[in-house]
């Protein structure tokens, strides 16, 4: 069982200087003294010969390699446009003047 006690409690409140009624005092008692008990639990079962983990199941790159490959040509990639400028796309203004 955890030593958190409404005077613990009391005393963590003044050192962080939140002010906490006697309701939420018993109620933080018994929250924290509950995250205690459950890290003592995991302290007792993690044992030297058990790796830490952040995730239990082992991650691995999820995205392709980055290789180049064929590119289409300037010409290629606006022959579908409506117009250009060059080898860009020409597009209107969308805020009613030219910037």
């Amino acid at each position: 069982m955890s030593e958190i006690t409404p005077e613990v409690v009391r005393h963590l409140a003044d050192l962080a200087r939140i002010g906490l009624t006697d309701d939420e005092v018993q109620r933080l008692t018994g929250e924290l003294g509950q995250i205690v008990d459950a890290v003592a639990t995991v302290r007792a079962v993690a044992t030297p010969d058990v790796p830490a983990t952040s995730h239990p199941i082992a991650l691995g790159t999820v995205t392709r390699p980055d290789v180049v490959g064929e590119t289409l040509t300037p010409d290629q990639a606006l022959a579908g446009a409506p117009e250009r400028d060059g080898d860009y796309f020409k597009v209107t203004s969308i805020l009613g003047e030219e910037q």
